[in-house]
């Protein structure tokens, strides 16, 4: 089963790959979401990462708080749109 982690207080230059790296360090990265602005293309600052659960949980714990590019990340589970 997978879950999928809110992402918040991202750099607008972070990456992907930046965000890849560091996740992976927690188990295997099913997906990532930088989402842009749709007119400049640059960053809003927040992403979606899926992984295990298993690996999420612990990633969550782990990095929630820890610093990326300067920004002190937000992570937790994702909420259902409404």
């Amino acid at each position: 089963m997978t879950k999928k982690m809110y992402v918040g207080n991202l750099a607008f230059q972070s990456t992907e790959d930046d965000i890849q790296n560091l996740f992976a360090q927690y188990g295997e990265v099913k997906s990532i979401n930088l989402i842009t602005d749709r007119e400049t293309g640059r960053s809003r600052g927040f992403a979606f990462v899926e992984m295990d659960d298993e690996a999420a949980k612990n990633a969550m714990q782990s990095l929630d708080g820890t610093d990326l590019d300067g920004r002190n990340l937000k992570v937790n589970e994702a909420r259902p749109r409404t």
